[in-house]
C-alpha cells in the first residue's frame, strides 16, 4: 500500500500501522444505540467517526464485515448491574409491549442515520435475539474459573481475574483504586467484590424482559452481548472494536476480561474511540439532560436551536475535528459548519467552468497533488480535519479561476474533480441535500433570465455595446444564447 493507514489504538495508546488479521478481509465491530429513545447529537459522532473509518477501508480495498450492534436488553437504570431496565421501564410507562419500544426507537435511529448518509453495517444484530450465545460465553467464564454463582445471578469475580491477567489495562486503571472507589450499591452486597460485574442476573418478579438459563429466569448483563455477538459474527479475533470514549471503562474493559477468561486470550487487535460532543464543556447525553435530538437538529424545534440545521450541516461539524478531539456545540459552530459546507460544495459546480489554459500558475500546480495529500491525512489516523483544510484551499484557487482570471491546465482541473469526488463525497459521505441541487439550477436560471432581460432593454435602447458584452459573456460561461421573435432563448452548451 503505497500510503499505510495508522489508527490510534486505545490499547497500546499509540499510533499503529493497520494490518488485518486475515487481509484482505476486515473485521469491524462497533457499539450501537441503546434503543430507548431518540437519537441525538451524541449518537451521531461515533456513527459518522466509524462510517468514516468504514468507508476508507472498503477504499483501500478491504472486505469489510461491520457489526455494529443494537442494545435492547441488559442496560439498566442505575449502573450496569442494577435497577430497572431503560426499555422495559419505558414499555410498562407507556403500556407497550417492550419489542414494540425497540422497534420504534431502532426505525427512527435508521431513518435518522440514513438522513445523515451512514452506510447501513453488514450486520445489525440485536441483544435479545442473542441470548443462546450469551448464556455460552457465560458458561465458557465459568468453567475457566473467573465468575461465580450468587442467589440466581452470575459474576465475573475480577480480582481473581487480576491475579493471572490485567484487569484496566483498556482505561489504565488498577484494581486497588477500583476497589477504594467503588462504593456499595443497594442489592449488590450477593456480589464478592465491589468490582465484580454481572454477567446474567436473576430478574425479579416485576422483570418483564426474561429468559431461562442454567442459573435463574433471568437475563443478560449489559456487558455480554458485544463480547458474544463479535465471537459469533467475528470470530475469536477480529480487527478492529469501536465506539465513544465513554464506553471506555466499564463496558470495553469488562468486554477485554470476559473474552480473555472465556478463550484464554484477546479476541481485538485494535481498539477505538471517538470523543465526546460537549455543551459548555458538559458531556451532551440523556443522563444529564442537555441532549438535543436529531430530529430536534433538523427541525429546529429544540429551544437551545436558533434555526433547523440540515443533516449534512451536522456531518460537517463532525468531521471538522479529529475524531479522538471533543467537539464544543453552539449555534456560531454549526452555522459555521453550514456556510463551510455550502462553499465547497458552491466550489466543487464551479469545477466544470474552469476555462483550461495551456500553462497554469504556481496556485494551481497544487491541484495535482490534492488527491495523495488528503490521502495522506486519512492514513495518519482518518484526519478529516486536515482533508476539509485542503479542500477549502482547493475551493480557493478553483474560485480564483473561475473569477479572477487565474489559470489551471486540463490536467489540473481533472485532478481537482476527482479528488472533490472521491474524498468529499465518497469518503467523506457528504453530499448535496435533498432539493438543493433543483434549487441550484433555479437560482442559476433565474440568474441568466434577468441578465438576458437586461440584453434586451440594451437591445430596444440601443445601447449595442451592452448587449453584446452580456451576450459575450455568458458564452464564455458556456451558455448558447438564441435570439426569437417572443425574445430569446439559452442553454447550456453539451
Amino acid at each position: 500500500m503505497e500510503h499505510p493507514l495508522f489508527i490510534h489504538n486505545t490499547l497500546t495508546r499509540k499510533k499503529e500501522q493497520f494490518i488485518p488479521l486475515h487481509e484482505p478481509h476486515v473485521g469491524m465491530y462497533v457499539c450501537g444505540p441503546t434503543v430507548y429513545g431518540d437519537a441525538h447529537l451524541g449518537h451521531a459522532r461515533p456513527a459518522i467517526t466509524f462510517d468514516i473509518l468504514f468507508r476508507y477501508l472498503k477504499h483501500l480495498g478491504y472486505r469489510v464485515r461491520y457489526v455494529r450492534n443494537i442494545t435492547d436488553v441488559g442496560h439498566l437504570e442505575h449502573d450496569a448491574d442494577s435497577g430497572e431496565d431503560k426499555i422495559a421501564k419505558k414499555a410498562r410507562l407507556e403500556q407497550l409491549e417492550p419489542m414494540e419500544v425497540v422497534q420504534y426507537y431502532m426505525n427512527r435511529y435508521r431513518h435518522a442515520m440514513e438522513a445523515l448518509n451512514v452506510l447501513p453495517p453488514s450486520i445489525e444484530p440485536q441483544a435479545s435475539g442473542h441470548i443462546i450465545e450469551q448464556i455460552q460465553l457465560v458458561e465458557d467464564i465459568l468453567k475457566h474459573g473467573f465468575a461465580y454463582e450468587s442467589e440466581g445471578s452470575i459474576y465475573f469475580d475480577v480480582p481473581k481475574y487480576n491475579k493471572t491477567y490485567h484487569y484496566g489495562k483498556l482505561s489504565g486503571r488498577n484494581i486497588d483504586e477500583l476497589i477504594n472507589s467503588t462504593r456499595e450499591l443497594d442489592g449488590q452486597s450477593e456480589k464478592h467484590n465491589p468490582t465484580d460485574f454481572a454477567l446474567w442476573k436473576k430478574a425479579q418478579p416485576e422483570h418483564i424482559m426474561r429468559w431461562p438459563s442454567p442459573w435463574s429466569e433471568g437475563f443478560p448483563g449489559w456487558h455480554c452481548e458485544c463480547t458474544a455477538m463479535g465471537k459469533k459474527y467475528l470470530g475469536e479475533h477480529f480487527d478492529i472494536h469501536g465506539g465513544g470514549m465513554d464506553l471506555v471503562f466499564p463496558h470495553h474493559e469488562c468486554e477485554i476480561a470476559q473474552s480473555v477468561a472465556s478463550q484464554g486470550d484477546d479476541m481485538v487487535k485494535y481498539w477505538m474511540h471517538n470523543n465526546m460532543i460537549t455543551v459548555n464543556g458538559q458531556k451532551m447525553g440523556k443522563s444529564l439532560g442537555n441532549f438535543i435530538t436529531l430530529d430536534e437538529f433538523f427541525t429546529g424545534s429544540h429551544p437551545m436551536l436558533t434555526q433547523a440545521y440540515s443533516p449534512m450541516t451536522i456531518r460537517f461539524f463532525i468531521l471538522q475535528a479529529h475524531y479522538r478531539s471533543t467537539i464544543d456545540f453552539s449555534n456560531e459552530a454549526l452555522q459555521a459548519a453550514e456556510k463551510g459546507m455550502n462553499s465547497l460544495l458552491d466550489a466543487y459546480h464551479h469545477i466544470d467552468r474552469m476555462p483550461e489554459s495551456a500553462e497554469g500558475d504556481e496556485a494551481s500546480r497544487s491541484l495535482l497533488t490534492l488527491e495523495s495529500r488528503c490521502a495522506e491525512a486519512m492514513n495518519d489516523d482518518l484526519n478529516t480535519a486536515m482533508v476539509l483544510s485542503y479542500l477549502f484551499e482547493a475551493a480557493t484557487i478553483i474560485n480564483a479561476v473561475v473569477y479572477n482570471n487565474a489559470k489551471a491546465t486540463k490536467s489540473e482541473i481533472e485532478a481537482v474533480k476527482s479528488a472533490f469526488e472521491r474524498y468529499l463525497f465518497d469518503i467523506l459521505g457528504l453530499c448535496e441535500e435533498q432539493g438543493t441541487s433543483d434549487k441550484r439550477e433555479a437560482a442559476y436560471g433565474a440568474a441568466v433570465d434577468m441578465l438576458l432581460d437586461e440584453r434586451m432593454k440594451a437591445k430596444t435602447n440601443k445601447d449595442w455595446a451592452t448587449a453584446d458584452r452580456i451576450r459575450n459573456d455568458l458564452s464564455a460561461l458556456g451558455f448558447e444564447i438564441k435570439d426569437t421573435k417572443e425574445g430569446y432563448e439559452w442553454k447550456l452548451r453539451q
